[in-house]
């Protein structure tokens, strides 16, 4: 049976629209738009550049921390160490100190090399303090004879012929000298070995991660 629009004219079959009129005959249903899922990218994240670390500081005098603090430590060595007794044990304990306050300060860890190389930087440190007090003492001494007066007392009865060929140096200006820089040179030797010495110990024991 043919339909009609209400207007009266007759449709076509199916007709959405009445063609005289425009009335709509049925409803439409619009169509739920389609949900297109996002693409997932399988591009590669870029990662993150490995953050390089700290560049270690060299131990060295052009290192404010560790020459602050040898100094510091080679300062109250030397003052303690004009006691006889303690010479040895406080030059050892001074490359020790610096190692460990070194560490305390910096948080840095320290292996046995490095703990040597600051305890040399304690030991020279500690032997320019020793020259600047032995110069300041021992030379006006030596200047008006003191010094040989002293050796000859202590060893006037010597039979040695070395010691009697050093009491004769003693009272020449090039021989007194001599014997000076030579001390000087011993001291320099011992203070700066029994520093790296105890460096390397504290270096050990307080101053690496182990």
């Amino acid at each position: 049976m043919p339909d009609f629009c209400s207007c009266g004219a007759q449709l076509a079959p199916d007709s959405l629209f009445c063609h005289k009129c425009g009335k709509p005959q049925r409803e439409i249903l619009e169509p739920e738009p389609e949900v297109v899922p996002e693409a997932v990218s399988t591009a590669p994240i870029a990662e993150a550049p490995p953050v390089a670390p700290p560049a270690s500081v060299e131990l060295n005098f052009h290192n404010p921390i560790a020459v602050r603090v040898a100094a510091t430590v080679a300062l109250i060595a030397t003052l303690l160490s004009w006691i006889p007794a303690l010479n040895i044990v406080l030059w050892v304990a001074a490359g020790f100190s610096a190692v460990y306050l070194y560490r305390r300060r910096t948080g840095a860890f320290l292996n046995v090399r490095a703990g040597v190389r600051l305890g040399w930087i304690t030991g020279v440190l500690m032997f320019v303090i020793t020259t600047v007090i032995f110069t300041l003492t021992v030379i006006p001494a030596a200047a008006n004879g003191s010094i040989a007066n002293m050796f000859r007392s202590q060893f006037k009865n010597a039979s040695d012929p070395n010691v009697q060929e050093a009491l004769r140096m003693l009272e020449t200006g090039p021989g007194l000298a001599t014997i000076l820089l030579a001390t000087l040179f011993m001291l320099f030797c011992f203070i700066t070995l029994l520093a790296m010495a105890g460096g390397a110990l504290g270096a050990k024991m307080v101053g690496s991660k182990n």
